[in-house]
């Protein structure tokens, strides 16, 4: 993949948004894919390992606790423009829960992702790792 979203909107005819616009809901959508996918990536790279082990180490790092223990750890470290993302997805009204999830890990979860989503539809890719990499313990991947 580009190092940027440029042929993607090229080959689908996608047209740049204010990225403001969208809902939190909407960012924690698309943040909940990219999360998920750049977990998977670390693992995967780790090396090679059954496929149940890799499931289960993923799950670990994508539920809502941990995604809510990330976001403990790196919200003093937001700029002003990330902990309002954050806040806006975390005080979002989301029809669904997650099973095994407090409320106050699944709402931090869902701002978590809203962030994750909104700082991948910017670009700032580099940013979007950092803060993962602060979040996420060496023993835990």
């Amino acid at each position: 993949m580009e190092t940027n979203l440029n042929e993607l909107k090229e080959l689908f005819h996608l047209k740049d948004q204010d990225i403001r616009s969208y809902s939190p809901l909407t960012l924690a959508y698309i943040g909940d894919g990219v999360y998920e996918l750049v977990i998977r990536t670390i693992l995967v790279k780790k090396g090679n390992c059954p496929v149940n082990r890799l499931h289960k180490k993923a799950s670990s790092l994508v539920k809502a606790a941990a995604q809510s223990g990330i976001m403990e750890v790196i919200e003093e470290k937001l700029t002003p423009e990330e902990l309002s993302v954050y806040r806006r997805g975390r005080n979002a009204h989301s029809p669904t829960m997650a099973k095994h999830a407090t409320m106050a890990d699944y709402r931090r979860a869902t701002g978590f992702e809203a962030l994750i989503g909104y700082l991948y539809l910017k670009e700032e890719y580099t940013r979007m790792i950092t803060l993962i990499r602060m979040g996420i313990r060496e023993e835990d991947i």
